[in-house]
């Protein structure tokens, strides 16, 4: 079976973690754990998030007055090189004699598209109110509520092609183990010349993962994350997982916007356009999601 199975931003720091390697290290060594599992009896791609860590190098470029920071479509190569780096290595450990490669990958948007002028999607560390909007108006940054604090946040226009997609499908069709579309790809856009050109954006990686799922045809699409299910009413005392749902029923609901409501939306996309299943689960519940004993199972109408 072709899996696409994305990891949420806990593979590699989890909220109030510091921003250190070594940390990172150890999270996505607990990660690597259940995708070597997976990749034992599949065919696996893997994408991730890199939210934290774009934000982290926009705060270290800024530090270095001598040049002008670096736009996001860099930062988030960067951060997709560092990142696929770490889950590369890991997997080639777990998995001896296997062929893993990570690939750089730039995502298609449409430079028309609205969310240009409404930036809505969080990086970076989360602040305390005040501290954010002292440095919204020290650089300009729009910032939005996250939980209890506030997170700078910013374009997140929506992924309408992977520029490396064949290059995807022959490694994963040599039997490679691909990471790849990391935190969404590298926002890119197609210029008046019909040359590639990267964009100040940040594209959210579920739905470049629901994209690149249907494109490679894979038979499941996984979204690995630090809940086990997605959850009714939630937050509050009446919240319940939701095993199994169809997108129009997932689609009446209301889900957080920075959150869940993505994965949902993601996919509901997914399932839609193939007819195939997606899972939105636990990392650590690999297996009994596979088996749908855990995680919510999202099946066509």
């Amino acid at each position: 079976m072709r899996i696409v199975a994305a990891l949420g931003g806990n593979a590699l720091l989890r909220r109030g973690e510091p921003a250190e390697a070594a940390t990172q290290r150890r999270n996505v060594d607990e990660a690597v754990r259940s995708l070597a599992d997976l990749a034992a009896d599949h065919e696996l791609v893997v994408t991730h998030g890199n939210g934290p860590q774009v934000g982290l190098l926009a705060l270290q470029a800024e530090a270095y007055r001598e040049v002008g920071p670096y736009p996001l479509d860099v930062l988030g190569a960067e951060s997709e090189g560092m990142i696929g780096y770490l889950i590369e290595q890991r997997l080639e450990n777990e998995l001896p004699g296997r062929d893993v490669a990570t690939l750089l990958t730039q995502t298609l948007v449409d430079p028309e598209d609205p969310a240009f002028r409404r930036p809505t999607k969080p990086i970076g560390p989360v602040y305390p109110g005040h501290e954010a909007r002292r440095l919204a108006a020290e650089r300009g940054w729009v910032v939005a509520p996250d939980g209890e604090g506030v997170r700078r946040v910013v374009p997140s226009p929506d992924p309408i092609g992977i520029v490396e997609l064949r290059t995807i499908r022959r490694l994963v069709e040599a039997g490679v183990l691909v990471i790849c579309a990391g935190g969404g790809g590298i926002p890119v856009v197609v210029d008046e010349e019909g040359g590639l050109r990267g964009v100040e954006a940040v594209i959210d990686k579920d739905l470049a993962a629901s994209l690149l799922a249907r494109l490679l045809a894979a038979d499941l699409f996984l979204m690995l994350t630090d809940v086990p299910a997605v959850l009714r009413e939630w937050p509050g005392p009446a919240a319940r997982p939701i095993r199994r749902a169809r997108p129009a029923v997932l689609r009446a609901m209301a889900f957080a916007a920075g959150s869940m409501g993505p994965k949902v939306e993601a996919a509901c996309r997914f399932v839609e356009a193939t007819g195939r299943r997606a899972a939105i689960g636990a990392l650590g519940d690999v297996r009994a999601i596979l088996d749908g004993e855990a995680g919510t199972l999202v099946i066509p109408a």
